[in-house]
């Protein structure tokens, strides 16, 4: 019999191997140009295959500075030699926790235009 998952609300676009970093555990911070104002469970999106393959809880979103994203390459995973400039104007880590994969990824319909975040359900 099959396991009935629910999805969360919203879901985050990831590409390919970051994706698998942070449902291993090992990547715990999403490096991204903004502020995120979501809290709780998200889906994860692995980008480019329609498909949900996991989920992880997102507790914080804080600013670095540049120094402090070239020295946390521990929460991140981004070596050494790609954080010599900043990726974005303002440097956001998304902290997250409590990653799930889910066994066999989950197909969603993938609205035009959404390139970060996804809405998986109604409100």
């Amino acid at each position: 019999m099959k396991e009935s998952i629910q999805l969360p609300k919203k879901g985050l676009i990831i590409k390919k191997p970051w994706i698998n970093l942070i449902l291993e555990g090992k990547k715990t911070w999403e490096i991204r140009g903004s502020n995120a104002k979501i809290r709780g469970e998200i889906a994860l999106i692995q980008s480019g295959t329609g498909k949900v393959f996991g989920t992880v809880e997102l507790i914080e979103s804080k600013e670095l500075s540049l120094e402090q994203y070239q020295s946390s390459e521990a929460f991140h995973c981004i070596p050494e030699e790609m954080t010599k400039v900043a990726p974005y104007k303002k440097i956001h880590a998304w902290v997250l926790q409590n990653p799930k994969r889910f066994h066999e990824p989950i197909p969603y319909q993938h609205p035009q235009g959404a390139v970060i975040w996804v809405n998986l359900r109604e409100k």
